[in-house]
């Protein structure tokens, strides 16, 4: 029978059969097997000093780590990830939503980020050692290797940062005038759009250098302009209201925050153009927005603006383990801390590790093989025998395509769960995102491996 519509709906959905939904279902059973890192959730969303019986509902600690790992599963945005989860039966129900709660973007942003890296780490490691004692994964055969995740920032050049600085500065006083403020300034940002593009359009370095200059002293311009604006902001005029003397607050901490970020902008951009120095990686800031940005040269390859990342999976395909690195340090100085991580995971070292050939060094292999690592594979040799690495030629061959598999690994993480770029600000929130894509990604692969059996 095949009517035009439908006069009435079902009272009681039906079941969704879909192979995603029976994930989700088994992600929700290793959730609700754990109960404990709720806790660990529940004491990242209370603020100091405040009492979280009093005042009213908020979203549980339940449901912020499952709306976060619904976010990362799917790459989406919080606008995204509110929509889908008023709007998705399977959503709502894995999240624990209730259907008198419709919670915005705003409101799963504002929990979402309060979760801190540490906490997600924990709650990582847990699912680390259920999969161990489910034989899902017994960490005695790991593979290492690094990739680069992008932080959410333009292409740098030092007319861009200048730009940025100018308009950025020149904003934040522009806004204290239009709320009443007393600010005598004049904004520079046309005129500096102008010489940056001049200098990005000029076909020689020395028709750069007269923009150049300009653009320096409208940035020095107005980064005096912003340093005489603060006191203003202290003595607000009393003919303003609550609302505009707490923005004028804000206002005088974004200016605090960039003022020192542009007069470093302005320093490297002097030393690089005009005093014709060579300016450490270390030592430049690629980003006002986000300046804990390290530079990332991978060989002769592409230069990458991020945090490089240190990844340990198993044969079971989960991430044991992921570390934001402060810097671009070299790959081979990374080798006896990825041991003892692995230690601390699991109380033993693997007995079998194979690395990329960034990793090998003579004194790497001592050290595995002193810590107690039998069979320890570089996929480069770099002068190292065979028979001091691993017991049989074979071995070595088998943990080489064993090693290969990271990739994949890195692959997946990028593609489906977000890690290629962050889009989260600051440095802890950069740690907390990759941290909650890799929680994200061991959950499912558990899921699938329990599901698999």
């Amino acid at each position: 029978m095949r009517r035009t519509v439908q006069e009435q709906q079902k009272l009681v959905p039906i079941p969704d059969e879909h192979p995603h939904a029976g994930e989700l279902a088994q992600i929700s059973r290793d959730l609700d097997d754990h109960p404990e890192i709720y806790d660990l959730v529940h004491a990242d969303l209370i603020a100091v000093g405040v009492d979280p019986n009093k005042g009213r509902d908020g979203l549980t600690a339940e449901q912020v780590l499952r709306a976060a790992i619904i976010k990362q599963m799917n790459r989406f945005s919080y606008g995204q990830l509110a929509f889908h989860i008023i709007d998705s039966i399977c959503y709502r129900s894995f999240c624990r939503i209730g259907f008198d709660q419709k919670p915005d973007r705003n409101t799963l942003q504002r929990n979402i980020k309060k979760l801190r890296c540490q906490t997600l780490e924990a709650i990582n490691r847990v699912f680390i050692k259920e999969a161990a004692a489910r034989g899902i994964e017994s960490g005695r055969t790991v593979r290492t290797d690094c990739t680069v995740e992008e932080t959410n920032i333009h292409e740098p050049s030092d007319s861009t940062l200048l730009f940025d600085v100018v308009r950025v500065l020149a904003r934040l006083m522009r806004k204290g005038k239009e709320v009443g403020y007393d600010i005598d300034t004049v904004d520079h940002t046309r005129r500096a759009k102008r010489r940056m593009l001049e200098i990005q359009h000029a076909k020689r370095n020395d028709k750069r250098v007269k923009p150049y200059r300009e653009l320096v002293k409208l940035t020095e311009k107005t980064i005096k302009a912003a340093l005489r604006a603060i006191p203003c902001f202290d003595d607000p005029p009393a003919t303003l209201d609550l609302d505009a003397v707490l923005i004028g607050v804000g206002l005088v901490t974004d200016l605090e925050r960039f003022i020192p970020l542009g007069r470093q902008v302005v320093l490297q951009t002097k030393r690089r153009v005009f005093w014709n120095e060579k300016v450490e990686a270390s030592e430049k800031i690629v980003s006002i927005f986000e300046p804990h940005t390290d530079i990332i040269k991978k060989d002769r390859r592409e230069t990458l603006f991020g945090h490089k990342l240190c990844l340990t999976t198993g044969r079971s395909g989960m991430i044991l383990d992921c570390v934001v690195l402060d810097g671009n340090p070299a790959d081979s100085t990374l080798v006896e801390e990825t041991i003892e991580r692995q230690k601390s995971i699991f109380g033993r070292v693997p007995r079998q590790a194979s690395f990329d050939g960034g990793f090998a060094s003579e004194a790497n292999r001592a050290a595995a093989k002193t810590a107690g690592v039998k069979d320890i594979m570089f996929h480069k040799k770099r002068g190292l025998k065979v028979s001091e690495m691993v017991k049989s030629s074979w071995v070595y061959k088998r943990l080489k395509r064993f090693r290969a598999g990271i990739e994949a690994n890195i692959s997946f993480l990028k593609r489906c769960f977000g890690l290629d770029r962050c889009t989260w600000r600051g440095l802890e929130s950069f740690k907390a995102y990759t941290l909650a894509s890799v929680l994200s990604a061991n959950l499912l692969i558990l899921a699938r491996h329990t599901l698999a059996t």
